[in-house]
């Protein structure tokens, strides 16, 4: 799907700093000043129109939230939303995500969330997939000891291929649904894809896991 140009998403972007960034490696090992208190840091990777974000930050005023998105056209709905509710726990980056080591310090992360991302079918681009080792390597370094990854698609090829990954990178699953709208996960905030994807009857793939070393 095409994404319409948004002329003011830039101007907006950059009149509200204390919301978003778009140069997150400045704040490298430092990202608690973003907020009003300390307090363990979760990101998502890839976090499109906002909703999951944004809900999780109401939820969970105990915890601090960064939304990472690359479209400037999309983020700046997610902006949007915190212009409206002003979250004292939440932020943004406006970057490529997939540079997270460049943003975080080792350590500095106690929670990954990816949702719903690119599946990227053709075997030559398995390289793009979030939940390649490559990216794995990354989660590890920036996260707490055992802080958790979360992976949520609706794409069966991806779910398979996520198991496969994360097994043979040593990680240790904690939570693995086929079907996660008909399990018993007590908190599932869902985002704009899993809703229609839902109503269209396709079955929501979870898996939460950690690493071991």
């Amino acid at each position: 799907m095409r994404l319409r140009n948004k002329p003011r998403a830039a101007g907006e972007i950059a009149a509200n700093p204390q919301y978003i960034t778009t140069t997150p490696a400045e704040f490298k090992g430092h990202w608690q000043s973003k907020f009003a208190s300390a307090q363990p840091i979760s990101i998502e990777v890839g976090s499109g129109k906002g909703r999951f974000i944004v809900e999780m930050a109401k939820a969970h005023p105990e915890r601090n939230f960064i939304g990472i998105e690359l479209q400037p056209s999309v983020v700046i709905m997610i902006l949007e939303k915190q212009l409206v509710a002003q979250l004292p726990n939440l932020y943004l980056i406006q970057a490529d995500g997939g540079e997270l080591t460049d943003f975080f310090a080792a350590n500095e992360v106690a929670q990954i969330y990816l949702n719903f991302s690119d599946p990227w079918p053709k075997n030559r681009h398995a390289k793009r997939r979030l939940t390649h080792q490559l990216f794995l390597t990354m989660y590890q370094t920036i996260l707490q000891p055992n802080g958790a990854l979360q992976f949520k698609t609706d794409n069966r090829g991806l779910f398979e291929f996520s198991v496969i990954s994360f097994n043979q990178f040593g990680m240790q699953f904690d939570e693995l649904s086929l079907d996660l709208h008909h399990s018993e996960v007590t908190e599932n905030i869902e985002t704009e894809y899993e809703q229609r994807f839902s109503q269209l009857g396709h079955p929501i793939y979870l898996l939460v896991a950690h690493f071991t070393h």
